[in-house]
This record gives C-alpha cells, sequence and structure tokens, in this order.
C-alpha cells in the first residue's frame, strides 16, 4: 500500500465575500437592466459565504477573451502551484530532488509547456522527473489523480510521487452570459490549488508518526449517455460551462450501488467508514451523497464547511477536504474512509484509505 505523506493546501490572494462577487457577476454577466433577482437567489442558496479569486474583482470587467483568462491562468497557475507543492514537501520533510513523479491535473487553463513543466526547474525538481498533466477530469481531477499515482507507486514502491491540482474556476466565468449554468457556476466555483505527497510502500517516512493514511484501492465508474450533463463547451470566449440540473439525480441513480460494491471487496459496509472525505459539489449534491449512502449526521461536516468557507474549487476540494481531515479528525488506526469525487465524463471516482 501507498502512503499519504502531506496534504497542503493554498488560496488565491483575493479574498472576498459571496456577496461582492454577487455583485460583480451582475454586472460583468448580466445585460443592462435585467432584473437580477434569479442571480441574487442562485447565489444565496449555493450556500457560499466567500471565495477567494485570481483577480482583483475590477479586473474581471476588464478581463476581454480567452488569450487574456488563459494567461492569467498560466501565471497565477504556476505562483500557487509552486507554493501549493513547497508546502507539501516541507510537510512531507522531503525535497525536491526527492520526487520521482509529479502529476498535474487541472481543468480551468491550458498550457504548453504544462503547468507541471513550467515548475520543474523553479522547484528544483530533478531533470528526469517524470511528469504527468492530465487535464478533462473537472471535479474529479484530485480523486483521480490520487488513485493514478497510488497505481504508479505499486510498481516503484520505492519512490515519492507529488499530485499537484490548481484551479482558476474564476477565470472561466463567461462575461454577458446569462444562462442559468454560467449563474450557477459563478455562485459556487472558487479559486485554490493542493499538493499531495505520496510514498511507495519501500520508500522509508522521513518523519514517522506523522503520515496520512495508507491507500488500499480504487475505483473508477464511467456512466453512460451522460456526457451532456457536465463539462466545457470551448468557445473564442473560452469555457464555456456545462452544467444540467440531472447531476443530484445521477448521484442518487448511482453512487450508493457503486460504493457499497467497492466496499464489500474489502469486507466493508458503509457503516463501516469513519471519515467522508469528500468534495463539496453543491448543496444539492451534497444533499444527494447524504440521501444515497444514508450517511448520519455531521459525516460531512468538513466538506460543508469547505464549500462555505471557499466554495467549490473543483478538483483541489477534495484534496482540501482531506487536508483538513487528516488535521481535525484522525480516526483510530486501523479504520477506513472513502475519499470520493464526481465530474464530467459523468463519472465517479474513488480512492479507500486506511489510517
Amino acid at each position: 500500500m501507498t502512503r499519504i505523506a502531506a496534504v497542503h493546501g493554498v488560496l488565491a490572494p483575493h479574498r472576498h465575500t459571496q456577496s461582492e462577487i454577487t455583485d460583480m457577476v451582475a454586472r460583468v454577466c448580466l445585460p443592462e437592466g435585467t432584473d437580477r433577482r434569479v442571480l441574487d437567489r442562485l447565489h444565496r442558496s449555493a450556500k457560499v459565504r466567500s471565495r477567494h479569486m485570481t483577480l482583483p474583482l475590477e479586473q474581471y470587467e476588464r478581463l476581454d477573451g480567452f488569450g487574456a483568462a488563459n494567461d492569467a491562468f498560466i501565471a497565477g497557475a504556476t505562483d500557487l502551484g509552486a507554493r501549493a507543492v513547497r508546502g507539501a514537501l516541507h510537510a512531507a520533510a522531503l525535497s525536491a530532488t526527492d520526487v520521482d513523479l509529479l502529476v498535474f491535473t487541472s481543468v480551468t487553463g491550458i498550457a504548453t509547456p504544462s503547468i507541471d513543466a513550467r515548475l520543474a526547474g523553479r522547484l528544483g525538481l530533478r531533470s528526469d522527473v517524470k511528469r504527468l498533466p492530465l487535464f478533462g477530469l473537472g471535479c474529479a481531477g484530485g480523486a483521480a489523480g490520487l488513485a493514478r499515482v497510488h497505481d504508479y507507486l505499486l510498481g516503484r514502491p520505492d519512490q515519492v510521487a507529488v499530485l499537484l491540482s490548481v484551479e482558476l474556476c474564476s477565470l472561466t466565468f463567461q462575461r454577458r452570459d446569462a444562462s442559468m449554468a454560467n449563474l450557477i457556476a459563478t455562485a459556487l466555483f472558487g479559486d485554490g490549488a493542493a499538493a499531495v505527497v505520496v510514498r511507495g510502500a519501500d520508500r522509508p517516512a522521513p518523519a514517522p508518526g506523522t503520515e496520512g493514511p495508507t491507500i488500499v484501492d480504487t475505483r473508477s465508474r464511467l456512466y453512460p449517455d451522460t456526457e451532456r450533463i457536465m463539462g466545457w463547451d470551448i468557445r473564442s470566449s473560452g469555457f464555456q460551462v456545462v452544467l444540467d440540473a440531472s447531476v443530484p439525480d445521477v448521484v442518487r441513480r448511482h453512487l450508493a450501488a457503486d460504493v457499497e460494491a467497492f466496499l464489500s471487496e474489502h469486507g466493508l459496509k458503509t457503516k463501516d467508514v469513519a471519515a467522508w472525505v469528500c468534495h463539496p459539489g453543491g448543496p444539492k449534491v451534497l444533499d444527494a451523497v447524504t440521501e444515497a449512502l444514508e450517511l448520519p449526521d455531521g459525516a460531512l461536516d468538513i466538506t460543508w464547511r469547505h464549500l462555505a468557507d471557499v466554495g467549490n474549487l473543483s478538483s483541489s476540494s477534495v484534496l482540501h477536504v482531506l487536508r483538513d481531515t487528516l488535521a481535525e479528525h484522525r480516526p483510530p488506526p486501523g479504520t477506513p474512509g472513502l475519499l470520493l469525487a464526481m465530474g464530467p465524463g459523468f463519472c465517479c471516482e474513488l480512492v479507500l484509505l486506511r489510517w
């Protein structure tokens, strides 16, 4: 089994209340003279109190076109990514030269050379470091990236891997787009990054007793005929969100059977799970997860708090929830945990943990 050595999360530099962001969205997204009551209702119902954004609010009104937004993504992702990786390596008592694999996941910008390549020299990674940039996994990217790191380390148990997620969701908000999908996205999503250091089973721990859980197993599920319920349409203006109202229904229809089947392979039931590390997809999605899995009161408290404090950080969010779980809710040794996230495809990623 591989072991999570450290998790470090960072947030974009500009913090704003939900009401401040709502006012910006009204100016940028709604046609002049439009009744904003629907926008106000959507932003209130998101249950988000504040979010962090890459740019000062007034700059979003002047951010014109995909190129300008993507340039801001490259600059912001490089800075946040460096901070996240350095913080995670420091917490794991490792150096940049210890890293054998760097996996980078994002769905809010593109770059060639990729962000991981741009970070290699800045961080002092070895010239022979392996890199794996992942795009298109959306909110599932943090869980899927952790699963792929685990797969790699099973074959190279003496090595160290780092997963880096950077999501600058605010740069994808579409100007002059009053569609329901865009208004919901502007109500939920924020900007942040997270890095996870994972070591193989044969790699000695530099600081025993301070690490996180082991990764026992992973499971990926791709649901047929769901391609159009979540994702992007690529336009000249950038990434136009696709977000269908049926997402909670898909969760209710499929999640319980997938989780129960996965756990049963390890002799477990949902009641045995001591920690639920769940991506904060939004209030309706979290309600659907709770109902589908029949979770006890408080099981997703850390996830709900994360949503309220910083919004949905796409692939980075579940890693922030993992960090907070490690800091605040360490279950007894030997007990299981389940990390889960869902995203475009439509898909579900499950990672079974053991403390």
